[in-house]
């Protein structure tokens, strides 16, 4: 069930899903091919007036992301090395849906942990993007999202800078400073409170 598109003075409690056939492009490598099925997030969309935007905020603590790994990520298409995984520690969501349109616009904000099993542990990479449902454009990167459907499906799309991290070695591997595209797939539907 996707969200009512009428005018209502109450807020509508939501539940995000992430779906598969996600990506992750950092840089000039190749995308990461990512199944983020089982991510989840509770939402509240704030009361809708005749016409605009609608307030739409994420609780932090129930943001879950499933983190990249041999067994949801593919690069090259080949499952990433066992023992490799990037978690993605959800910080912010939140934004505006207008309902008449489909559109999305929201905040992202999380820390990115790349990790080697337990022989290494980067700095924690910095994200701060808008995903949207529309178009984005950056340096290196430009795509389209797709706008809420009436089964509550969306394709959320953003571009962010990438920091340093400060460790040296690290940051060439990447090329930090760069940029990094995400593509995610998921579906909204309304819940009880």
């Amino acid at each position: 069930m996707s969200p009512s598109t009428e005018a209502t003075s109450a807020t509508t409690h939501l539940q995000l899903s992430t779906s598969e056939a996600c990506a992750l492009v950092i840089g000039a490598y190749p995308p990461f091919r990512y199944d983020a099925r089982g991510g989840r997030g509770r939402g509240l969309l704030g009361p809708s007036a005749a016409a605009g935007p609608q307030a739409l905020v994420f609780d932090p603590a129930s943001l879950s992301i499933p983190a990249l790994s041999w067994r949801t990520a593919r690069f090259l298409g080949l499952p990433l090395p066992p023992g490799l995984s990037i978690v993605i520690d959800a910080k912010r969501l939140e934004g505006s849906l207008d309902a008449a349109t489909g559109e999305l616009a929201l905040r992202f904000q999380a820390r990115f942990h790349f990790a080697i099993g337990s022989l290494y542990r980067a700095p924690p990479l910095l994200v701060d993007t808008e995903l949207r449902t529309g178009t984005v454009r950056g340096r290196r990167h430009t795509t389209c999202g797709a706008p809420l459907a009436a089964d509550g499906s969306a394709r959320l799309v953003g571009v962010a800078t990438i920091p340093p991290s400060g460790e040296a070695w690290f940051d060439r591997f990447l090329g930090l400073p760069d940029e990094a595209l995400a593509m995610l797939r998921c579906h909204f539907s309304a819940t009880d409170p």
